[in-house]
């Protein structure tokens, strides 16, 4: 995996509040595409997933430090339960 020398790894689980009105979904759908088209400089998204019946999504996110991660978090908490796990990537794992 190419990363930069400080970057971490975080897997996001972000699953939506129940009861949101059409109006707070809207809000979260603006807030969404705003990060989207500007992503921060030294946050990478590696991959995000969603649940088939769009209840929450997984990401994996490259960032500099947990602190980043918590601040681009920070909008979207009334609109979603965020948990954030800091990973390492593993590799040749064998049945043995």
């Amino acid at each position: 995996m190419d990363r930069e020398d400080d970057a971490m790894l975080f897997v996001l689980t972000n699953r939506t509040r129940s009861g949101l009105s059409a109006a707070q979904f809207a809000e979260m759908a603006t807030l969404a595409k705003a990060f989207y088209a500007a992503v921060p400089p030294g946050v990478k998204l590696l991959g995000e997933w969603a649940a088939i019946d769009q209840s929450h999504n997984y990401t994996l996110m490259e960032a500099p430090d947990l602190d980043t991660v918590l601040r681009l978090q920070a909008p979207f908490e009334p609109y979603a339960e965020t948990t954030i796990v800091p990973v390492v990537a593993r590799w040749g794992w064998t049945a043995s």
